[in-house]
């Protein structure tokens, strides 16, 4: 990991980027934000791929280096990939394997440390449902598995500024058990019906299932008590109050006489984002700033310019003529960093007025 001011924060903030709907430009936004908090704000900065896809592994290592770890399963250095963060609870126990390695930022150009996603933990989540299961009725071990991901971020907690969590589009148990030891959520949209449903249910989703926690935890309790405090488990769910943002990926106008107009339908639909996203998410903002500021900006289309930086495996900003970069594109690439740098800014200004200390 590059050299960082290790005062530049005092707590470290751990965030999933998560939506129930798919293409909404996740991964992209995830690993280009994480790479300007690192190279632009000197962040100490982690992302831990948890989508079986591993599409942000892909992007930041590339190609070559996702067939040598998921096909040839070569020894890629001793780096643990989220698998095998896993794999004690895969075989019926309760801790994480706490001897974490992740990528170094200095092997990638991102510069960011990464822990790798694998495609098996579409087959691990069978084990964390299987503990969701066993936690609804208060057994510590359902709850030690179930939060795996609090002690994941207890074992870096002094290693990193930020650690960026890129979720799939499920409602499954990883998911849930992965926010369960997050301090902080942003949700990716899009200009579209399936984004705003998607909202709807993690709204709804979420209070379900925090419901269900603190419950087994009073079970837990009962049954054995003072135990909790033995082990990293999230006694208080931080995700209730850790709504800090979306941002809305922008859509491609249509052209009449020339001109480029946005359809009637697709006008409707963002004029509806901000009040359905408060509708339900409201009750988990995270800030004392007005909610107003849960729009942290709108991600333009990049055409071109997402197919290049993944074919170079480095982030927007950092794409130059080297890497092909020709014409237009130059500005499309400046005018992304400046959206991205408001971006962050906006992010940054709301987990730093947290409603909850």
């Amino acid at each position: 990991m590059a050299a960082k001011n290790p005062q530049s924060q005092s707590k470290m903030v751990s965030l999933s980027m998560f939506n129930n709907k798919g293409g909404v430009g996740k991964t992209t936004l995830t690993c280009n934000l994480a790479s300007l908090l690192s190279t632009k704000y000197n962040k100490r900065v982690l992302v831990v791929d948890c989508d079986p896809q591993c599409n942000s592994t892909q992007l930041i290592m590339g190609e070559a280096y996702a067939t040598s770890l998921y096909w040839d399963h070569a020894d890629t250095n001793g780096v643990t990939t989220v698998k095998e963060i896993l794999q004690k609870i895969e075989d019926g126990d309760s801790d994480i394997n706490g001897n974490i390695v992740p990528v170094k930022s200095s092997e990638n150009r991102f510069h960011v440390d990464l822990i790798p996603g694998h495609p098996a933990l579409s087959i691990v989540e069978d084990r964390l449902g299987a503990a969701w299961h066993s936690l609804k009725g208060g057994d510590l071990g359902g709850i030690r598995q179930t939060n795996w991901s609090t002690a994941l971020c207890r074992v870096i907690q002094h290693r990193y500024d930020l650690v960026f969590f890129d979720l799939g589009p499920s409602l499954g148990a990883l998911n849930r058990s992965i926010l369960i030891g997050c301090d902080r959520f942003v949700t990716p949209m899009g200009t579209d019906i399936f984004s705003i449903l998607g909202v709807r249910n993690i709204g709804e989703w979420l209070k379900s299932w925090a419901e269900l926690y603190e419950n087994a935890l009073e079970l837990c309790e009962k049954a054995a008590p003072n135990r909790i405090q033995n082990y990293p488990i999230s006694t208080s769910l931080l995700i209730q109050h850790g709504f800090s943002g979306y941002t809305l990926q922008q859509y491609i106008t249509k052209s009449k006489q020339g001109i480029r107009r946005p359809t009637k339908a697709y006008e409707e639909i963002i004029n509806n984002v901000p009040a359905e996203v408060e509708k339900s998410l409201g009750n988990f903002w995270g800030s004392r700033n007005e909610f107003s500021s849960a729009k942290l900006g709108d991600i333009p289309h990049l055409y071109s310019l997402i197919p290049l930086a993944q074919t170079v495996s480095a982030p927007i900003m950092s794409l130059r003529s080297q890497d092909g970069l020709v014409g237009s594109q130059f500005q499309q690439r400046d005018e992304y960093v400046s959206i991205l740098t408001r971006l962050a800014d906006n992010l940054i200004s709301n987990i730093n007025s947290p409603l909850v200390a």
